[in-house]
């Protein structure tokens, strides 16, 4: 079979999440009641180490020295070294029916992981893009030492704000006092994520994934549940300023009062070409610290709405959408920023688009 044909391309791209989150905040806990819901059918895991997990009361049949297949209809394996490879090997088994067709990957990061060069990889390698789409990112945040993590560690920051899902784990050992003000912190920090509580590690599948562009269920996009700009928005006007401080008072040391969230409404339907000049200019600047763009943009010439995403240094190919969401024909850019402003942002978009004033306004 030639190579090519052992990445045939599906029909639909296959979705991925991937799990991240700090040492000791339960992602061994949630795999391990998930591995074994029957929810998790047609899905395949990508995991460090099957030892971690403790597979054995979930095992069905040991199908190479890398993967399992479990009673569940999940399949599960270990990776070791490059990502590509195992993903594209993972694949090619599917294709040679070697392992079940699953529908779905979930890809556990380490704790010390940051998850941006794992999105990366999926929306940057030719071959892995067009067999698979990126569905959301999913943090588990410990309740009880959370706030402490925060504060000292710079990739724990980082997993929750680029988060589509963030799992309050151990939630019932959590004082409520604490526990409320860690969700508001989380909640400055990524406004658009639903926190959830979780104990043990129980939680239904289906409250964790299809949170990307493409909804499985209607089989079309949804980029308002994707986008979430209405978030950005309510913050702001809550707020007034959106980096108001939740009754924090400034701490150097908070790794968090770095990170910025925030949504440009653009009202003058766009450039295309000075947008990409200007998309360009920023990620030759400070690609390291955008962290995630998630956009809907009216285009000059265009009656469909164009939607973009990029993590840092990479964007995955502009999607065209046959219809605009709502009546709302204004552009809207989602951003997770480090030590940049909003103002930045404005000003430069207006300098690239237009010789004169136009509305503009972030929230």
């Amino acid at each position: 079979m030639a190579a090519e044909d052992d990445l045939a391309i599906p029909e639909e791209p296959l979705a991925v999440s991937v799990l991240t989150g700090f040492l000791g905040s339960g992602k061994t806990t949630l795999l391990r009641y998930l591995l074994a819901h029957p929810g998790m059918e047609e899905t395949a895991v990508i995991v460090n180490e099957f030892g971690e997990i403790g597979l054995d009361h979930l095992l069905v049949e040991k199908a190479t020295e890398d993967t399992v297949l479990l009673n569940s209809g999940c399949l599960c394996c270990t990776v070791r070294g490059d990502l590509i490879t195992g993903m594209r090997d993972l694949f090619k088994r599917r294709v040679k029916r070697e392992v079940p067709p699953f529908q779905r990957l979930v890809i556990e990061t380490t704790g010390l992981a940051d998850p941006a060069p794992i999105l990366q990889t999926i929306m940057s390698d030719p071959l892995l893009s067009e067999r698979f789409r990126l569905d959301g990112v999913i943090a588990t945040v410990d309740a009880v030492n959370g706030m402490a993590t925060l504060d000292r560690h710079m990739e724990s920051v980082k997993q929750a704000a680029v988060a589509d899902r963030i799992l309050l784990t151990k939630s019932d050992l959590a004082a409520p006092g604490a526990l409320a003000a860690l969700e508001a912190r989380l909640r400055e920090l990524n406004p658009a994520a639903p926190i959830l509580r979780v104990v043990q590690g129980e939680i239904a599948p289906a409250r964790l994934f299809n949170a990307g562009l493409y909804d499985p269920t209607t089989k079309t996009t949804d980029v308002q549940r994707w986008l979430q700009a209405e978030a950005y928005e309510k913050q702001g006007e809550e707020h007034g300023d959106h980096h108001h401080s939740h009754g924090h008072s400034h701490d150097p040391n908070r790794h968090d009062d770095s990170i910025r969230a925030f949504c440009l409404t653009y009202d003058r339907p766009l450039d295309w070409d000075r947008f990409n000049s200007w998309v360009e200019m920023l990620i030759t600047l400070y690609g390291a610290d955008i962290l995630r763009i998630k956009g809907i943009l009216n285009v000059e010439g265009a009656d469909e709405p164009i939607v973009i995403h990029g993590v840092q240094h990479v964007f995955h190919p502009p999607v065209r959408l046959e219809a605009w969401p709502d009546d709302q024909r204004a552009s809207r850019i989602v951003f997770i920023v480090r030590d940049l402003k909003p103002e930045m942002f404005e000003h430069t978009l207006k300098a690239f688009n237009e010789d004169s004033s136009a509305p503009l306004a972030s929230a």
